[in-house]
């Protein structure tokens, strides 16, 4: 992207970049400070593939494909200097997928039932391996991943994969289950709907059939793109569709697990016994614990009852108590309840905070709903994951979501600093990676692939060839980078943000009149920490005023009568005096925050 001097000497001013990063020191007394969660994701695959031929429906060979041993030591300690604390592997789970590895005795995968020729990620075909794409030596691919898991600890960070508990690949089979594991499936009885002990729903009596638009590669070439992949009798597709013609937008490549839910007759449960299903994913989730990960999240958990989760996850924090569990949902009704009965560590906010957020960006909303949906989540704030892209969202840059970057940084850093909860970014975010092309299964959609053999451009000039030194970056995009950095690792340590008490300040001064519906502002305070959180999605310069509310006065223990300074922590070398009544003015540039410390 290219931008003109002016705004980058604006975005210079305002991110602090004239001078260098302030890093915490690595103590004790750092190490118990920094109490929030910082996820980076990456998709695994497309991390470190330097490959830029990006062919539409590429092969392997074509478009390239990155490895575990890619994401090396350098890696990792740039990753951890933006402030992460744990890194989110996506896609390390064996999938279907369309490269041949029958010579190293993996079996093919029939093509009419995978998306893409990479393969989705959640149409997993064998729970107990990893995909072999990402091994140099395909053969070692576990002590690969096994090797991965060691750096990351030893860069300071933690390891999260996903677990993907609702469905399967429709050609699942375990060829490296450990002795005495039976597959899924195994000992099914298949002339039945449901079964309380079956691992999968069935259609007696009826043939599978793909979808009669799917055409693999975007056209009739290999003789596995034939619409003849057997299964009989059909089993139910992974979205709760009963079907033996699932539709192209069904997840037709997936069949759904059964865990004591009869979906055809009013969903009614049949619990005890313990379903085989669940010990099954209980012997699964430990195995992976015992590989020395740290935790898992777990997809589209609310289509698995709740039931489960409060049975499963008590069992495996006994192997490993720290371990984390986050729940991808999307169902704000049933958040308390995949909490303190599932027992989950953290949720999606992506139905509240990320969609409201992302209409602000776009300059739709009002900055009041934020502490609405605070306040809907009263008691559970901390234990919601806040994110602005991950892997099934359109990238910031995209022309589908802002078209710009730079639109992102209040939403950034509101979402950093609202409460004490876990903040994620996806990789290539940092350095505002659009998602351009139509890559294969994925049409030019605004998204980073998730199917297909893909370089991811912007990212890979941060790569710079495998340097990881971001070589290949513009002036603008080292800024970019560089604010994400200062914002995560000040969200990271700051007490008034991992520890301290929220007050909103927004319907106040909006009461007032002193702000519109685009500005935001909030205190954070904790003992001697007293911070008030300033952010604008207005589209150009804007002289506002804010004042305190009686509440915060209180809460920052100010004098009667007594005059207060304030100094922005994102350097931006902006300085505000408050008067006596704690009001202040300011210039707020177009898309940007200021965190105010009050002295």
């Amino acid at each position: 992207m290219k931008a003109p001097i002016q705004k980058i000497l604006l975005v210079l001013a305002i991110v602090g970049c004239s001078a260098p990063k302030e890093k915490i020191p690595d103590t004790p007394m750092s190490q118990e400070l920094q109490k929030k969660v910082v996820i980076y994701q990456m998709m695994t695959r497309l991390f470190g593939n330097t490959k830029t031929n990006n062919t539409t429906h590429g092969t392997l060979n074509e478009n390239g494909v990155g490895k575990f041993a890619d994401i090396n030591e350098t890696a990792l300690k740039e990753i951890k200097e933006l402030g992460v604390t744990h890194v989110w592997y996506t896609g390390v789970l064996e999938h279907a997928l369309m490269t041949d590895y029958t010579a190293e005795g993996i079996p093919l995968d029939d093509a009419d039932v995978v998306k893409g020729r990479a393969g989705s990620p959640y149409s997993i075909k064998d729970y107990y391996d990893v995909n072999p794409d990402l091994a140099t030596d395909v053969k070692n691919r576990m002590a690969e991943f096994g090797q991965l898991v060691a750096r990351t600890h030893a860069a300071g960070m933690k390891v999260l994969i996903d677990f993907v508990p609702n469905h399967v690949a429709r050609g699942y089979k375990s060829d490296v289950k450990p002795a005495g594991v039976a597959d899924l499936g195994e000992g099914d009885d298949t002339a039945v709907a449901f079964k309380p002990s079956n691992n999968f729903y069935y259609l007696p009596g009826k043939a599978f059939q793909p979808p009669v638009r799917y055409n693999p590669l975007g056209q009739q070439s290999t003789t596995t793109e034939d619409k003849k992949f057997s299964e009989i009798p059909a089993k139910a597709t992974g979205n709760d569709q009963f079907t033996a013609t699932p539709s192209i937008d069904d997840w037709f490549e997936s069949v759904k697990l059964n865990y004591g839910v009869d979906i055809l007759d009013n969903r009614k449960t049949y619990f005890e016994p313990v379903p085989n299903t669940w010990e099954k994913m209980r012997d699964i989730l430990v195995y992976w614990a015992g590989k020395n990960v740290d935790g898992f999240r777990c997809d589209m958990a609310e289509m698995v009852p709740v039931e489960f989760w409060s049975w499963v996850i008590p069992q495996v924090k006994a192997v490993n108590p720290e371990i984390v569990f986050i729940a991808e949902i999307y169902n704000p009704a049933q958040y308390r309840n995949y909490i303190q009965t599932g027992r989950f560590d953290y949720l999606y906010d992506k139905v509240q905070l990320y969609d409201t957020l992302r209409l602000l960006i776009n300059g739709h909303s009002n900055t009041v709903h934020l502490a609405e949906i605070q306040k809907s989540l009263a008691g559970i704030n901390h234990k919601m994951l806040h994110f602005l892209e991950n892997h099934d969202e359109q990238r910031i840059a995209s022309p589908f979501f802002a078209g710009d970057y730079w639109k992102a940084v209040p939403a950034m850093v509101i979402s950093a600093t609202l409460d004490q909860a876990p903040i994620m970014i996806y990789f290539g975010q940092e350095v505002g990676e659009p998602g351009a092309g139509a890559e294969g299964f994925s049409g030019e959609d605004g998204r980073t692939t998730i199917y297909d053999y893909w370089g991811v451009p912007e990212h890979q000039k941060w790569v710079n060839g495998g340097k990881y030194d971001g070589g290949g970056l513009s002036d603008d995009q080292k800024a970019l980078r560089q604010f994400y950095g200062d914002i995560l690792f000040f969200a990271a340590s700051n007490p008034a943000i991992t520890q301290g008490d929220y007050f909103d300040l927004t319907e106040f001064n909006q009461q007032q009149g002193n702000i519109n519906h685009r500005i935001h502002v909030f205190a954070r305070v904790s003992g001697e920490e007293r911070l008030v959180i300033l952010s604008g999605f207005n589209d150009k310069l804007m002289r506002v005023k804010i004042q305190l509310s009686e509440e915060v006065k209180q809460a920052f223990q100010f004098a009667p009568g007594e005059e207060y300074l304030g100094r922005d922590l994102l350097r931006s070398g902006q300085d505000i005096g408050l008067d006596s009544t704690g009001t202040f003015e300011v210039d707020l540039p177009a898309y940007a925050a200021y965190i105010f410390k009050i002295k």
